[in-house]
């Protein structure tokens, strides 16, 4: 079993089709199916299903996929540890970013990263807290940009905190409440609530913060998105409650960010698994030193 084979499988189960594996390999289809063909034999069983148009993994195809996954990563490493030791990294870096990262130092520091290793290719992965944290324990991400929950992060994961921020209440400029000093959170149960979704890293704070003051949660909208939270507050439809150092909120003036008390703290934080897995990309990354400001 060779890595080049592994690697043609994977191509095949991303893109759910022979040629368009081989044009991502760059290799004549024949030769990726004839790969493929010969790894069946070897193993005994059949990897993908096959009619006219689709091409899916079976049952030993699913069962094969993470070890190709941790076989080629581990080559993958071992030859950009190589290449840093010789002084030209390369190699790939998987970053997953959650929402608000656009506010924190990471894009500065993936600034200087690019231009201190451009061998290095970069790849993005949107998500939420929820969806990301999974990815980095199982090393499919080498790091990500998340919220650190409410009772801390996993002793297995090492982390640096990038934002530490607070939930204030966003309110209409023109409502009475745009003119208190501070909001309670009891006193938000009868106001239509617009806040993060379910999978945000930050929910768990807010129903935390709320089950502690003895109010109900029940937000009536739901949205990762700031920008349309403000929207919505600006139409009348509720109050938002959001990060207070979102420039968008201070940036309208149709609205007004209100300080909740009690205080809803929250910090957002680079995290990867701690120990020996650091591959050299991303030991490279946050060898980097903090960018002005951060």
């Amino acid at each position: 079993m060779e890595v080049r084979t592994l690697q043609y499988f994977l191509a095949v189960a991303e893109e759910r089709s022979f040629t368009r594996a081989a044009a991502r390999c760059h290799v004549a289809q024949p030769a990726i199916s004839q790969q493929i063909r010969a790894l069946e034999r070897e193993l005994g069983e059949a990897l993908f299903e096959r009619d006219s148009r689709t091409v899916r993994l079976s049952a030993a195809g699913e069962a094969l996929l993470p070890h190709a996954r941790a076989a080629t990563a581990a080559v993958a490493a071992a030859k950009a540890e190589f290449a840093a030791r010789s002084g030209l990294l390369t190699g790939n870096l998987a970053l997953g970013a959650a929402d608000g990262v656009e506010h924190s130092g990471l894009p500065a520091r993936l600034g200087a990263f690019h231009r201190q290793f451009p061998g290095v290719s970069v790849h993005l992965v949107d998500g939420t807290s929820a969806s990301l944290v999974p990815q980095v324990r199982q090393g499919s991400l080498d790091a990500a940009f998340v919220a650190v929950p409410p009772g801390g992060l996993d002793p297995g994961f090492g982390h640096r905190v990038l934002v530490r921020d607070e939930i204030v209440a966003v309110v209409a400029a023109d409502r009475p409440q745009a003119r208190r000093p501070a909001l309670t959170l009891p006193e938000l149960a009868g106001t239509p609530l617009i806040t993060y979704g379910p999978d945000s890293g930050l929910r768990p704070h807010l129903l935390a913060a709320f089950a502690e003051a003895g109010a109900p949660f029940r937000p009536a909208y739901a949205t990762h998105h700031v920008a349309l939270q403000i929207e919505l507050v600006a139409e009348g439809v509720g109050l938002a409650l959001a990060g207070g150092a979102d420039p968008a909120i201070t940036a309208d003036p149709r609205v007004t960010a209100v300080p909740l008390t009690p205080r809803i703290p929250y910090a957002k934080a680079l995290i990867w698994r701690a120990g020996p897995h650091a591959s050299a990309p991303l030991r490279a990354l946050l060898s980097l030193p903090d960018p002005p400001g951060a």
